[in-house]
């Protein structure tokens, strides 16, 4: 039996940050999650150069043996680029980067990880946290100075002992060999999620969404809704077995999140679409631009089907293969915004010309003006489905993600009239006052 991954994407710029210095990819042989240090210098430069350097990784041209030696050479040699990187520029210096990775050779997983970006696994319904974070805490946790509850709410849970950084120091990563076995579901993702959700609502949402998809978007919305201050990433992604499943994976392009998302990568092997020449950084200069709006949001809105679908229609005009494509787009479904509401869309959300390829088909009754605007940000097409109930259901779930319920307020019950007791009299003392009234 061969295996192969059906995966998503996410990242997001949070609540706070002004711009967004986590970085992922997911491709059919390779998932990672790179989060840039926060309050270091060219954080996002860092998770940019470690996703840069381990694409290429992404190709079936590792044998399962070879498969761990490759990635930890990979990560070493994306360390050795950071270094170049800040003297050639010395305003980077000290940048640095969390990597999480696992490269998958046939049915065989390689992982590396250092720093507190997370890697976990849910299996017949039981997640669990594969990595151990790097942090100064978690150092306190495993010599039994304070507990993994006190953990949480440390002072200093955020400081990071082992990352990935320009300074010439070898820090080995943790390296190890799992098995990839069909039904298993695999998350990766930065703190920005892990320490703002807690472990039973990200097992929740891993057990029931129907699609990486699914539980990457709602995800990125729950850490939104839990007041994630920092930069949120996710990958999600499916063992599935190649030959039952294949219709379901075959084809699925590679996806660049985040920083990385603002830079050309190397080609990532012969599964994914490699970059269009003249697109990547010609020098570090490049490095030091803000990213613009767009690089902050979640890949959802990278739509680079739609840019190959609209020049198809337009070249077939109205020929055989362009119906076919149109064909195919009035199968798909996403969650957009009519006259105010949350709607389902039947469709993609482009037009050729003067022909919209999209149709508003429901409203949910939802008003956009009650939801929180990092969630209608999303309202654009990111959120898609194979069907129109799916669609609705994901709307649903997202609307209750991002809506907090009304917390009750009690009613009070009546107090019964005293009766008159025969020992009492007019000149009885007044009932003591309740302690916890205000005055």
């Amino acid at each position: 039996m061969t295996v192969t991954l059906r995966f998503a994407a996410r990242s997001d710029v949070g609540l706070v940050r002004s711009n967004n210095q986590d970085s992922a990819y997911a491709g059919p042989h390779l998932l990672v999650v790179a989060d840039g240090m926060g309050g270091h210098a060219g954080g996002d430069v860092a998770s940019r150069l470690a996703i840069a350097a381990l694409a290429p990784l992404d190709s079936d041209d590792h044998g399962p043996e070879q498969a761990l030696e490759d990635l930890e050479r990979t990560v070493e040699q994306a360390r050795l680029d950071l270094v170049h990187a800040s003297e050639a520029a010395p305003d980077l210096a000290g940048m640095g980067t969390t990597v999480t990775a696992i490269l998958r050779s046939g049915n065989t997983l390689a992982m590396a990880h250092l720093g507190d970006s997370r890697a976990y696994l849910l299996r017949d319904g039981v997640l669990t946290q594969v990595t151990v974070d790097h942090t100064f805490v978690q150092h306190l946790v495993d010599t039994g100075r304070i507990s993994p509850d006190e953990a949480e709410h440390h002072p200093q849970r955020n400081v990071v002992m082992r990352v990935l950084g320009d300074f010439d120091v070898d820090l080995t990563p943790d390296m190890s060999i799992r098995e990839a076995r069909p039904g298993d579901r695999w998350l990766l993702c930065s703190d920005g999620l892990s320490g703002f959700v807690p472990p039973e609502q990200i097992t929740e949402v891993l057990a029931e969404s129907e699609t990486p998809d699914e539980a990457a978007d709602i995800l990125v919305t729950i850490a939104m809704t839990a007041g994630s201050t920092d930069n949120i990433t996710v990958v999600v992604a499916d063992v599935v077995d190649e030959g039952e499943r294949a219709g379901a994976v075959a084809g699925q392009p590679a996806q660049v999140v985040g920083a990385a998302a603002s830079g050309a990568l190397p080609a990532p092997g012969p599964e994914a679409d490699a970059p269009a020449e003249g697109t990547g950084p010609d020098t570090l200069d490049d490095f030091d631009e803000e990213p613009d709006d767009d690089d902050a949001r979640p890949v959802g809105r990278r739509r680079p089907w739609i840019g190959v679908l609209v020049t198809l229609l337009v070249l077939g005009g109205l020929g055989y293969a362009g119906w076919q494509l149109y064909g195919w787009t009035q199968q798909q479904y996403y969650v957009g915004v009519v006259d105010g509401q949350v709607a389902i869309y039947q469709g993609i959300p482009a037009s050729v010309g003067p022909l919209s390829l999209s149709t508003p088909v429901e409203l949910t009754g939802t008003s956009v003006d009650d939801l929180p605007a990092y969630w209608t940000n999303q309202l654009d097409g990111t959120i898609r489905a194979d069907s129109r109930e799916e669609a609705v259901e994901r709307a649903d779930r997202l609307i209750a993600e991002a809506t907090p319920e009304p917390t009750p307020t009690p009613t009070p019950s009546p107090s019964p009239s005293p009766s008159p007791s025969p020992k009492s009299s007019p000149s009885a003392s007044p009932a003591k006052a309740d302690p916890g009234a205000r005055g």
